[in-house]
């Protein structure tokens, strides 16, 4: 397929898996031709790799499900600092040692369904 055209934007987006609360981020170069017919095609890519859009069906790399909630980019890491400026200072030094401890099995742009829905929950 030839293409005549092609322009490229950046895109990111969070995602939350609605079966195991597993939450992340990724971020996207997308890639819009059109080619010698004049039909209109995009391309994904994520960290250099093809990769099908986002926005069909996505899968979640932790159980594989696919019932997953996209929202704009920021929200999962906005949520998990949320979360560390409501800790007591106590609890803070504690939660960064056992992140510092867990950091390397776990990345740290991971995180569970309830974390991402706490602040929305009325008190």
């Amino acid at each position: 397929m030839s293409e005549i055209a092609a322009t490229t934007v950046h895109e990111a987006y969070a995602f939350a898996c609605m079966k195991c609360g597993y939450g992340w981020e990724q971020s996207y170069e997308i890639e819009h031709h059109v080619d010698v017919h004049g039909h209109a095609f995009v391309v994904y890519t994520a960290d250099g790799e093809r990769v099908p859009s986002p926005l069909s069906t996505p899968t979640c790399a932790n159980c594989g499900g696919h019932v997953v909630r996209i929202m704009r980019a920021g929200r999962v890491a906005g949520v998990q600092e949320l979360r560390r400026n409501q800790q007591t200072p106590r609890a803070a030094e504690a939660a960064e040692k056992n992140r510092a401890a867990s950091s390397a099995a776990v990345p740290d742009r991971h995180w569970k369904l309830s974390d991402l829905l706490h602040p929305f929950h009325r008190r």
